[in-house]
């Protein structure tokens, strides 16, 4: 017997879907920031080599190759996030991205910094929250991890 009146249902049922609502709206920000960054990196690849020699200081790691997984990263990663495929593992990623972004860049602006800021804060509450229900992660394997686990349905 379920003992929860029906407005209380139904008002939980309404800030789920807020909350799968304003959880897409973060992929879909985010993977247009980080994947125009990345195509503004593959339109003039002399150029992006030249910033990552003499502009950029990405620790550990030579210009060439911090050029490449950046670039690939900020490609890949936010079809991932997007499309909720991996998204605690894209978010992850798209914060290291972010995080060397940030401190490669010995003078960055106060306002860019605070984009970083604000981008890592929604990465890290996607990757601690999970990509919500409208995703391939849920839609996909979560009924597979609820017939593992004998869950029966996952909503």
């Amino acid at each position: 017997m379920n003992t929860a009146p029906t407005w209380l249902r139904a008002s939980q049922q309404l800030l789920q879907s807020a909350t799968d609502l304003a959880t897409l709206a973060a992929r879909a920000y985010l993977a247009q920031v980080f994947f125009l960054s990345g195509l503004t990196k593959i339109r003039d690849w002399d150029t992006t080599l030249l910033l990552f020699n003499d502009e950029y200081r990405v620790p550990l790691l030579p210009p060439e190759l911090a050029a490449v997984m950046g670039t690939g990263g900020e490609l890949v990663l936010p079809v991932l996030l997007l499309l909720g495929l991996g998204g605690r593992f894209a978010a992850l990623g798209l914060s290291v991205v972010n995080v060397v972004a940030a401190i490669s860049l010995p003078d960055i602006a106060p306002a860019a910094l605070q984009q970083h800021i604000t981008w890592g804060v929604l990465l890290a509450a996607l990757a601690l929250h999970g990509v919500g229900h409208w995703s391939l992660d849920h839609l996909v394997f979560g009924p597979i991890l609820a017939r593992r686990l004998g869950l029966g349905s996952t909503r």
